[in-house]
């Protein structure tokens, strides 16, 4: 096994890396989405969870600052992330709603076809029954999962850049 300094441990997070994985998050999630590989809401990705937790790949938990002091949502994510780690589910966080809503709704708001907005707060990406879905950039962001695990980081914070 390879030890790390710690410098070489924080260069790994350095901003350039940072990018890399937020790319690598919306080609997963662009990738999925025609697939029907993606499961939106808190609500809808606990039944999810509950249903089929082996198909999960990928969770995303999503928060803009307004909800940090959202104490019912905040009690949704402790136990999401307990149910994810209890299921070797990787889980990353963003801070950009408004970047997922664009991502996923392919530039329409984050509305329902009803007009009513997406709840971005939880996506779950799923793998086909299928097929054993192999993508590249999925593979980068477990890899990043695993490496913030290993360094304590159970839930990493991803930058969703504007475009």
């Amino acid at each position: 096994m390879y030890n790390m300094t710690f410098e070489e441990l924080n260069a790994d997070y350095s901003q350039e890396r940072m990018d890399t994985v937020a790319k690598a998050l919306e080609e997963v999630l662009t990738s999925a989405l025609p697939q029907g590989g993606i499961t939106v809401g808190v609500y809808e990705a606990a039944k999810s969870l509950n249903v089929d937790p082996d198909n999960v790949v990928l969770c995303v938990l999503a928060a803009d600052e307004e909800d940090v002091k959202d104490v019912a949502l905040q009690i949704h994510f402790t136990l999401i992330q307990a149910f994810c780690c209890e299921n070797d589910i990787n889980i990353l966080k963003v801070n950009n709603t408004r970047r997922l809503a664009q991502i996923l709704g392919g530039g329409g708001g984050g509305k329902q076809s009803g007009g009513e907005p997406l709840d971005l707060h939880c996506v779950l990406v799923t793998s086909p029954h299928s097929t054993s879905w192999k993508d590249p950039a999925l593979s980068k962001l477990s890899r990043f999962c695993r490496e913030s695990r290993c360094m304590d980081q159970w839930v990493p914070i991803i930058n969703l850049p504007e475009r």
